[in-house]
């Protein structure tokens, strides 16, 4: 029912009346499918997960609801695993620092130095492989990397090279390229997103009163596309530590990172100790996202594109 003010005018339904409810619950309707896909397909399973990762695998290969802390100890004591982990995040530090080398002056140049369509078509270039498998595009850098590809047969055929180079093939360098290849484009728009807002009048200005070129890049522009270069390292560093596929394929059981001893584990049916490494894996990433979280406010990100 409808309290009328003192002024007459009809005042909203009472907070606990039941017309009040419905209209909340109307409100909250639209989320209810996005909650219910991130409660079924994310939490339920992370907390499955979770428990699984505190009991134990038997000599059959069966999970036995025994609580311990082994297996998140042998991540710790068995130095196969950490060496991993280190050198997973190694490969996804490089793979960063190199998106973001070769993103940040390709998106400038984009930006700063062509016109609107030219920049539709220049991106649209990029994008245009993520219309085709994951799969075939990694099948493809065998193709380019091998001991034949192409890479080697044009060497050979300038005479830079007499015999095959085997440094791309199955090692760490191939899934280096590779991966810097596959997670180069989500660097880039989130740059180019960040500097197609950016005044660059600004930078015009800071070197009329006395400031170099790198001095006006390093304090002008640097600092206001912030925003864009940590959403482009959260895009290309969190995914390369699930990877798996990349290190696989063209790496090797060398190359092989974190993601592939998890797998590594499920395949052996031992659950429970993959279980407890997929969730060191998540509280890792999730201390990467907290970290991130402080050094930028969301609506930085929304108002940097």
């Amino acid at each position: 029912m409808t309290v009328a003010s003192d002024g007459g005018v009809p005042s909203g339904p009472a907070a606990g009346s039941s017309s009040g409810l419905v209209k909340r619950f109307g409100r909250a309707l639209p989320a209810l499918p996005g909650l219910a896909v991130l409660l079924f397909l994310f939490l339920v399973p992370m907390a499955i997960m979770f428990v699984f990762s505190f009991w134990r695998t038997n000599n059959d290969f069966v999970v036995v609801p025994e609580w311990n802390l082994g297996n998140y100890a042998r991540f710790f004591v068995e130095g196969t695993y950490l060496r991993t982990f280190i050198k997973t995040l190694i490969m996804a530090g490089l793979v960063t620092v190199a998106a973001l080398a070769i993103g940040l002056p390709f998106a400038y140049f984009l930006v700063r130095y062509t016109g609107k369509l030219t920049q539709r078509v220049i991106l649209l270039a990029v994008i245009v492989p993520f219309w085709t498998s994951y799969l075939v595009r990694v099948y493809a850098w065998q193709a380019i990397l091998g001991e034949h590809g192409a890479l080697n047969q044009i060497l050979q055929a300038i005479g830079v090279i007499k015999v095959p180079l085997d440094i791309f093939n199955y090692d760490d360098p191939g899934v280096f390229v590779v991966l810097t290849y596959i997670y180069f484009p989500f660097a880039l728009l989130a740059l180019y997103a960040s500097l197609e807002k950016f005044d660059f009048t600004q930078l015009n200005a800071a070197q009329d009163l006395g400031a170099r070129p790198d001095q006006a890049f390093r304090h002008i522009l640097l600092p206001q596309i912030r925003a864009g270069i940590i959403t482009a390292c959260i895009f290309v560093f969190i995914p390369i530590l699930g990877e798996f596929l990349t290190p696989t394929l063209v790496g090797g059981a060398q190359s092989s990172l974190i993601a592939n001893l998890v797998l590594n584990f499920l395949r052996n049916d031992q659950f429970a100790e993959g279980a407890a490494l997929a969730i060191i894996i998540a509280a890792f990433v999730t201390a990467i996202m907290i970290v991130f979280r402080k050094s930028f406010r969301v609506e930085d990100v929304v108002t940097s594109g």
